[in-house]
C-alpha cells in the first residue's frame, strides 16, 4: 500500500508529519548551544566560520539541484532553514570579532582579496559574497538545466560538500592544539543528527547522491570532537587568534 502523505508547508510530504520536520529542523538543532556559548562568552573563537560556508554552498547548490531534479520537499525546506541559520551563525560570530579586535582594519567583500576571504568586517560582506555565489551558480544551473550529466554534478557536489563538514573544524582544532570554545554537543548533535538523515536517505529512496554521502558526512563530523591538549598562551584579546 502505498505511504501516507501529509500537508506541510503547503507541499505533500511522504512518510509521518514528525520525520520531515525533523529531517527540516533536525540539522539546526546542533548550532544551538554553540550560538549560546559565543553569546554568553562573546568569545567565537572554538568554532571556525567555515563551517558556515560549507554549509552555505552545499545548500545553495542543494537547492538548485532541486529544479533539475525534484527530490522530497524536507529535503528543500531543510537546505532553506539551514542556510537562514549559518547567516544567523555569521552574523554573531562576525559582531563579536569585530568587537573584540583592537586594531581594526576594514576587510570588505570588495576588496577581492584572497589573504582575507571570508574574514570581512561587516555581515553585509558576507551576504554579498552568498549573493554573488547564488547568482553565478543560479545563472550556469539556468543555461545547464536540460542537461542530465550537468544536473547529477550538480547534486554530487552538494552533498559532497557538506560531507566535508567537519574538515574546518577539525582543521581549526589541529592548528590551536586544542578544542577549547567548541561545544561538545554541536559535535555530537552533528554525528546523531548525520545518521538520522542518511537513514532517513536511505529509507525514502533519495537520489543516491545523498545516500552516499550522508556516509562519509557521519564519518567526518566525528573527528573534530576529538580531544587535543591546549596550548598554553598568555592572557592577550579574543581577537588575536583566527576563527
Amino acid at each position: 500500500s502505498p505511504r501516507p502523505q501529509v500537508q506541510w508547508l503547503g507541499c505533500r510530504v511522504p512518510g509521518s508529519g514528525g520525520a520531515a520536520a525533523a529531517m527540516v529542523f533536525g540539522g539546526v538543532v546542533p548550532y544551538i548551544p554553540q550560538y549560546r556559548d559565543i553569546r554568553r562568552t562573546q568569545n567565537a573563537d572554538g568554532f571556525s566560520t567555515h563551517v558556515c560556508l560549507v554549509l552555505l554552498v552545499a545548500n545553495i547548490l542543494r537547492i538548485l539541484f532541486w529544479f533539475g531534479r525534484r527530490f522530497e520537499s524536507p529535503l528543500l525546506w531543510q537546505s532553506i532553514v539551514m542556510t537562514l541559520t549559518m547567516l544567523l551563525m555569521l552574523k554573531l560570530c562576525t559582531e563579536v570579532r569585530v568587537a573584540n579586535e583592537l586594531n581594526l582594519k576594514r576587510r570588505s567583500f570588495a576588496d577581492f582579496d584572497p589573504h582575507h576571504f571570508w574574514r570581512w568586517s561587516s555581515f553585509g560582506d558576507y551576504v554579498q559574497c552568498v549573493l554573488a555565489f547564488t547568482g553565478v551558480a543560479g545563472y550556469v544551473t539556468y543555461l545547464s538545466i536540460d542537461s542530465a550529466l550537468f544536473v547529477e554534478t550538480l547534486g554530487f557536489l552538494a552533498v559532497l560538500t557538506e560531507a566535508m563538514l567537519g574538515v574546518p573544524q577539525l582543521y581549526r582544532n589541529y592548528c590551536h592544539r586544542s578544542t577549547e570554545g567548541m561545544s561538545l554537543k554541536m559535535v555530537l548533535m552533528w554525528t546523531s543528527g548525520d545518521t538520522f538523515k542518511t537513514a532517513y536517505f536511505l529509507l525514502n529512496g533519495a537520489p543516491l547522491q545523498f545516500s552516499v554521502c550522508g556516509l562519509l558526512q557521519v564519518l567526518a563530523s566525528a573527528f573534530p570532537c576529538h580531544p587535543q591538549k591546549p596550548v598554553p598562551h598568555t592572557a592577550h584579546p579574543a581577537s588575536a587568534k583566527a576563527l
